[in-house]
């Protein structure tokens, strides 16, 4: 719930709107409306790096963990919608959740 947290407050900050989402244990889908000046990569590099700072920050046994290693993967994948409806990405985020569904999942949509 705190990478939830975290992910609204930089995309708040940075004027991003969150479509929807879902966080699981092993990676994020993000569905946002990024305005024209802001590049996808400086937002994920600030969510990235704004994250893996408060957790480790508020959780000493995660900080363990991962002392001198990477909190994130250090790629990332994304695309536009322009070839496909905000409908069939928000129903691969929602079937994603509803297929993949475990404790660790938690839907980053902000509704």
């Amino acid at each position: 719930m705190r990478i939830r947290t975290v992910i609204a407050q930089v995309a708040d900050e940075m004027g991003i709107k969150i479509v929807n989402g879902v966080l699981s244990a092993e990676h994020i889908h993000i569905f946002a409306d990024i305005p024209p000046h802001i590049s996808v990569s400086e937002f994920v590099k600030k969510v990235k790096g704004r994250t893996s700072r408060k957790v480790q920050q508020e959780f000493p046994e995660i900080r363990k963990k991962y002392w001198g290693c990477h909190f994130w993967g250090r790629g990332f994948f994304s695309t536009t919608s322009g070839n496909v409806t905000d409908d069939v990405i928000n129903e691969y985020i929602n079937n994603h959740l509803d297929a993949h569904k475990t404790d660790n999942e938690i839907n980053l949509s902000l509704d």
